[in-house]
């Protein structure tokens, strides 16, 4: 194989032109050419700083046809600067199927770094910002939406979505009916003029945006699940069961009996060697009301 170009993820500006980087702006002066999620809104980037380059569209509806076409060029040799609407390509973008592309053929990818809207919203929203799981922009379908939104609910993570303004106040409804009245933050026009971060609930959101129209793109981040919470529900159930009962539940999930065993035992806070005695006295007692199940010699029953 000859020598490929480089795909490069350009991050660029999500507001404030002033955010774009010396590094950025030397790598879209100089790639062969420039792939854009929307070619009108970067037009504007590269009129803005005087850049004139070879500019092509990629997007949901054409990456097929069209990231067949860059991966073409990034083969004969040519350096590709992949460019999306606001933000880091590659982040609730078709950029990441390209990036997938290229990895396949051994094409050479890099990124540079730049404005991410998920990390300005997560720093921003006064919430834990160690630990986060980001879920971009939810289904459309309403019980794929529901499916999306129920396998999060006990995460103890904050939680990060995106959403459009006319899709707002259907979001957070259906959020708020899963999780709960928890605090959010809702970020909008981050680095722009009219820059907004209302720190507040969700039953709060809903009520303002049932009365108010929303304006500009939506960074949501939502307190995750109560640990301690989550704890007293799971030990609520288990003392609905029986240790025997307990220690099936885990065989029927697949495990086998020790491993089983030792789950139970975490789940409990108690030792292996109490479930293992409990297990056997069970099984001592019942052999003791049928003599028949435990016997020495041969035996008929009456």
């Amino acid at each position: 194989m000859g020598n490929t170009g480089m795909l490069y993820l350009v991050a660029t500006p999500i507001g404030n032109l002033e955010d774009i980087t010396l590094r950025a702006l030397r790598v879209l002066r100089e790639a062969d050419i420039i792939a854009a999620e929307d070619t009108r809104q970067t037009l504007k980037l590269l009129n803005h700083f005087e850049i004139k380059n070879r500019l092509v569209s990629y997007y949901e509806h054409n990456k097929t046809e069209k990231g067949n076409y860059l991966i073409g060029q990034l083969m004969e040799g040519k350096d590709v600067a992949l460019v999306s609407d606001a933000g880091s390509p590659g982040i609730s973008d078709p950029g990441e199927e390209l990036v997938g592309m290229a990895a396949e053929k051994g094409i050479n990818v890099t990124m540079v770094p730049g404005p991410a809207a998920v990390i300005a919203g997560v720093v921003l929203s006064g919430l834990p910002s160690g630990r986060f799981g980001f879920e971009g922009f939810l289904p459309v379908n309403k019980r794929v939406r529901s499916k999306r939104i129920q396998a999060v609910k006990d995460d103890t993570r904050t939680l990060v979505f995106y959403e459009a303004p006319h899709k707002l106040i259907h979001t957070l409804k259906d959020l708020r009916s899963v999780l709960g009245n928890r605090r959010i933050s809702l970020a909008r026009e981050l680095t722009k003029k009219f820059e907004e971060i209302w720190r507040t609930t969700l039953d709060e959101a809903i009520d303002k945006y049932e009365h108010e129209t929303p304006k500009g793109e939506f960074v949501l981040v939502i307190e995750g699940a109560d640990e301690e919470a989550l704890e007293r529900e799971r030990i609520s159930s288990w003392e609905e069961l029986s240790l025997t009962e307990h220690v099936r539940f885990y065989m029927e999930e697949g495990l086998d009996k020790k491993a089983a065993m030792k789950k139970v035992s975490e789940d409990r806070k108690i030792s292996k060697r109490e479930v293992y005695n409990s297990l056997v006295e069970k099984k001592e007692s019942s052999n003791k009301k049928d003599p028949a199940i435990n016997t020495t010699g041969p035996h008929h029953r009456v």
